[in-house]
């Protein structure tokens, strides 16, 4: 648990990345890259949240932030209206595809508010229903890891067909306004950086009340002895399925942040190699302490930022050499480690 001098050391940082870092005139491109650092630091809170805290190893979150991000990008493509190449109230890649009218799924999309509910309520409600199923059958350790990725393999297959309506390889592009704001707008990319900062922030605090209360208790017992857990008169299924499902949720707020900052979503994001990397972060950062994972996602991907433009075919050897070293030599990770070390020298 924070002590006082952590929260307010947590509120610092907050109002530095909220107020100073916008007012400090900084280029567009480093306003866009710390809101993607941001919202990558969301995911990395939710996948502590079952990982480091109930023991569940997901290797198929890339799923929940690729829907979220396509429910935004949804929204995004129908606000252009007739302002596309090719001048149609259709998308762009439905005029180019020979589509007549626009799918059943895809009416609607052009209202801000529903969209938001999509963003929700869809990965909610995918997540639920495959944890459900999962923890019913008492699938759990690398089982349940092997069936989270076959989960994101088969949803990027689903989503690179053309005739599935999601654009397929190209995915989803070319937008223009979110919610009337341009989005080439320095105002825009600013106010989407701050919404990045503050639902980061937001998803950290709901985690943490969520792990120092009785119900993290249960996620930890579920994590160190779920069946010893089960013979004390507790049901782990339910508790699995909320945090399950929350973090999906919150994973899914994050990929939706996400695209209108970087213009884009395809169907690489559902790739199995980014839920890997989403599993690296937290390892990096340290489990078991959500503003690990935090760091973590902000240091990996940070130097991923680097190297992919500096030395792009050293990238997946780097990612490799840094999870071996922490493995090695900071199996707690870089946050977990430094806890430790200022708890044995007070």
């Amino acid at each position: 648990m924070h002590g006082k001098k952590a929260w307010v050391t947590l509120a610092g940082v907050f109002v530095l990345f909220t107020v100073v870092v916008p007012l400090a005139n900084a280029p567009d491109y480093a306003i866009a890259l710390v809101g993607k650092l941001a919202c990558y630091a969301l995911v990395g809170v939710a996948m502590d949240l079952i990982w480091g805290f109930a023991g569940i190893l997901s290797l198929g979150h890339g799923v929940f932030f690729a829907l979220g991000g396509y429910a935004m990008g949804m929204y995004l493509m129908r606000s252009i209206g007739e302002q596309g190449v090719y001048r149609n109230r259709l998308p762009d890649f439905m005029v180019f595809l020979d589509w007549k009218e626009l799918p059943w799924f895809w009416r609607g999309m052009d209202n801000f508010a529903l969209a938001l509910v999509v963003v929700l309520v869809v990965p909610a409600s995918l997540a639920y229903a495959f944890g459900y199923f999962a923890f019913r059958s008492r699938i759990r350790g690398v089982y349940f890891s092997i069936i989270t990725q076959a989960l994101t393999f088969a949803m990027m297959l689903l989503f690179f067909r053309n005739d599935t309506g999601f654009g397929g390889n190209n995915g989803l592009t070319d937008f223009k306004a979110i919610y009337g704001y341009p989005l080439a707008a320095r105002s825009t990319k600013v106010g989407l950086y701050i919404l990045s900062v503050v639902f980061l922030f937001l998803g950290y605090l709901v985690c943490r009340f969520l792990v120092t209360s009785r119900l993290g208790r249960i996620l930890r017992a579920i994590r160190d002895a779920e069946s010893r857990l089960m013979f004390s008169g507790y049901d782990p299924r339910r508790y699995k399925l909320f945090v399950w499902t929350l973090s999906a949720v919150l994973c899914s707020v994050a990929g939706a942040l996400y695209v209108p900052q970087v213009g884009i979503i395809n169907p690489s994001e559902m790739q199995p190699s980014n839920s890997v990397e989403m599993a690296i972060w937290v390892a990096v950062g340290g489990r078991s302490t959500l503003l690990g994972a935090a760091v973590g996602a902000i240091l990996v991907n940070a130097a991923k930022s680097w190297f992919t433009v500096a030395v792009p075919e050293a990238w997946l050897y780097v990612l490799g050499a840094i999870f071996i070293a922490v493995t090695l030599f900071l199996p707690k990770g870089i946050v977990g480690t430094l806890d430790r070390s200022s708890t044995l020298s007070s």
